[in-house]
């Protein structure tokens, strides 16, 4: 949620934020609401003053006088005007807080203005595209990934999207959460164990609500959510707690399955890992002073380039234009890794900074000496996601034999050098 101090003072800052999202958010009624409400509250307050000076002058007369009596009057009349203002501004409340919800975080100012995904900007680039092998092929049409993958039986125990993975992809899969963990670890991250399941105030303050409700799984009986990424439940752990400055920057990391509907997608981009409606993800969370919080995004996107210059695999960075940025975020960069099997770029993390506008709704702040408690900023990338990193290293080192080489940094995890 943005400042109202900016939505009352730099109005236009906003609009323009809206509209180079394309956001769905009608400014000048949440204004108008704004105004109506700082009214009605000074309404209430004089009401409020007036029924203490009525309560004030009643204590000096006498009980039963026809003074006393005719305050008596006076102060259920005054009583039943603050009763209605109240409910009134109770009723004002939560509509406005529910518009409040609609309207975006504003883009940093080093953020390119551009409506679709072709004005993000290619910040870098690592790896050599030509090292990958000559052998290499789409991995869903490979022999191996079609031995150690089951998309059918999944399909006929869940639905399509949903596989399953046997032997020694298994065992792969979980050599990447473990290495991802292990180099968090020693990154200074604290690895925590997260809920697969929120509520919706969890989902409403990092964002999820009111905007991608399409995109979750909804357990109505409990009014819960199967988390989209362990962003959801990790940034909530702080939820309406006030930090010391002196804890500030903490780092947690946390291994999740996530679940995201994907609805409508079809084709050869959705192919194999691609995209799948599970998949394994180890997502770092930073909550940090708002001082810091611009190097701390540039550490936390050079940590997850870090993990595929280990893995060996060639990679480019995106600067994330307003129309590609999302509707939480202030700067989001995007790392793609070269699946040459394809010939095409996969995301396989996002790193973000929300600046407080997480903090704001899920009231996370800290205290510095002396001073009043402010909101901290919150910032999250993926370090990494799973299935488009496996499905690159699937085909960047495809064997003629048909086997994959292991990345060597992977070798001490999985226990042998190839995969069979």
């Amino acid at each position: 949620m943005i400042d109202t101090k900016i939505l009352r003072e730099e109005p236009d800052r906003v609009r323009e934020a809206i509209a180079n999202k394309g956001s769905d958010c009608d400014l000048d009624v949440i204004l108008a609401m704004d105004t109506e409400r700082r009214q009605l509250i000074t309404a209430v307050e004089k009401l409020r003053a007036e029924q203490k000076s009525v309560n004030a002058e009643m204590a000096s007369l006498q009980k039963g006088s026809p003074e006393f009596l005719a305050k008596v009057q006076e102060m259920r009349g005054v009583a039943g005007q603050v009763k209605e203002g109240d409910a009134a501004l109770k009723a004002l409340e939560e509509t406005w807080a529910q518009q409040m919800l609609s309207i975006p975080n504003i883009p940093h100012s080093s953020v390119p203005v551009a409506p679709t995904p072709e004005g993000n900007v290619v910040h870098s680039t690592w790896g050599d595209l030509a090292s990958a092998s000559p052998f290499a092929k789409a991995h869903y049409d490979s022999e191996i990934f079609n031995r150690l993958s089951d998309f059918p039986r999944g399909s006929k125990v869940t639905g399509a999207g949903w596989p399953f993975f046997k032997g020694g992809m298994a065992r792969l899969i979980r050599s990447l959460i473990n290495f991802y963990l292990d180099q968090a670890r020693d990154h200074g991250f604290e690895e925590l164990m997260a809920p697969l399941v929120v509520n919706e105030a969890s989902a409403r303050a990092t964002g999820q609500l009111p905007d991608k409700e399409g995109q979750m799984y909804v357990i109505p009986q409990d009014g819960f959510f199967m988390i989209p990424t362990s962003e959801v439940p990790v940034t909530n752990y702080y939820r309406d707690e006030i930090l010391e400055e002196s804890e500030l920057p903490i780092y947690r990391a946390c291994y999740t399955p996530c679940f995201r509907r994907e609805a409508g997608s079809h084709g050869k981009d959705v192919r194999g890992l691609n995209r799948t409606h599970q998949f394994d993800k180890v997502e770092l969370v930073k909550w940090v002073n708002p001082s810091d919080s611009y190097d701390e995004l540039e550490s936390l996107r050079g940590h997850s380039e870090m993990l595929l210059q280990k893995l060996e695999l060639p990679y480019r960075v995106l600067l994330m234009c307003t129309g590609d940025l999302g509707f939480t975020q202030t700067k989001k960069y995007d790392l793609e890794v070269w699946a040459a099997g394809q010939e095409r770029w996969l995301e396989v993390s996002s790193c973000s900074n929300f600046e407080a506008f997480q903090a704001r709704r899920a009231n996370i702040r800290f205290r510095a000496q002396g001073e009043k408690p402010v909101h901290v900023h919150t910032l999250n990338g993926s370090g990494l996601a799973v299935p488009r990193v496996l499905a690159a290293i699937l085909e960047n080192n495809l064997q003629e034999s048909g086997s994959v080489k292991i990345p060597d940094v992977l070798v001490s995890y999985f226990g042998q050098e190839y995969l069979t």
